[in-house]
């Protein structure tokens, strides 16, 4: 199907500086030409989709022009988003309604939302919904807070992470593009391998960050208690980590 360039914008939801932006750095390929008028097919709008599918999960510009790089990729492009979006639970609470159901001031949600730290799921219409899983995860980070950890420290330092996490993430990516979804011989990977292989790894990929963290933490936190020479609570603490286990479900 065609689209004209407004007709492109009311489809995918993103203003038209926005589109010739990802077209100049060729996120988004240019459109075919009658005469003076810019025509848009149902490929521009495969893509758009995908990248704000991606950008809404936390993938950079960068990030989603390494996974995207090397051509068109028609055919991967839609088994990706495919793979991403059943990946991704439905969306069901706005930024007011999330912080009601988790007993918060709006205004506490806002300033974790400014540092980047809570990133709702952007919806088609362009607002921003948070699921049920993120709730479950907040809950968790309040209960953190419950033991007296001051609120703009804990920040501080989940900011320091996020930053790390990220340039990890981009990593990542960049792996997954140069041996999963790289050319054989001059053609493209099977779309539906690399969904697959999409399902498969992100799972795996999540479990191992996780167990990594958790490993380090302990093990850090034994070293230092065996440094200050403190027996008792060394003895607890060794008890608590031979005890533990580190539950990780995707959800």
């Amino acid at each position: 199907m065609a689209y004209s360039l407004i007709e492109i914008v009311r489809q995918s939801g993103f203003p038209v500086d926005t589109i010739r932006y990802y077209q100049t750095i060729r996120l988004l390929p240019g459109p075919a030409r009658e005469g003076r008028n810019a025509i848009y097919d149902d490929l521009h709008l495969d893509r758009l989709r995908l990248i704000r599918s991606m950008a809404s999960r936390g993938f950079s510009l960068k990030a989603i022009a390494m996974l995207l790089e090397k051509g068109e990729r028609a055919e991967s492009d839609r088994a990706l988003l495919t793979a991403i979006e059943e990946e991704s639970p439905e969306s069901g609470y706005d930024s007011e309604a999330a912080a009601r159901r988790l007993g918060i001031p709006p205004a506490l949600l806002a300033s974790v939302e400014r540092a980047g730290l809570a990133e709702a799921q952007e919806q088609a219409d362009g607002s921003r919904r948070y699921t049920e899983g993120d709730l479950r995860i907040a809950r968790g980070a309040l209960q953190i807070l419950s033991y007296g950890f001051p609120l703009t420290r804990l920040l501080a330092l989940a900011v320091k992470h996020d930053r790390a996490i990220r340039k990890t993430v981009d990593g990542a990516i960049d792996l997954f593009d140069l041996y999963v979804r790289k050319r054989t011989r001059g053609r493209e990977a099977d779309p539906e391998a690399v969904s697959a292989a999409f399902k498969d790894i992100l799972p795996l990929v999540t479990a191992l960050v996780a167990h990594h963290f958790q490993r380090v933490l302990v093990n850090r936190a034994l070293k230092r208690l065996k440094k200050s020479g403190e027996r008792g609570p060394l003895e607890v603490a060794l008890k608590v980590a031979s005890e533990a286990r580190l539950g990780v479900r995707w959800q």
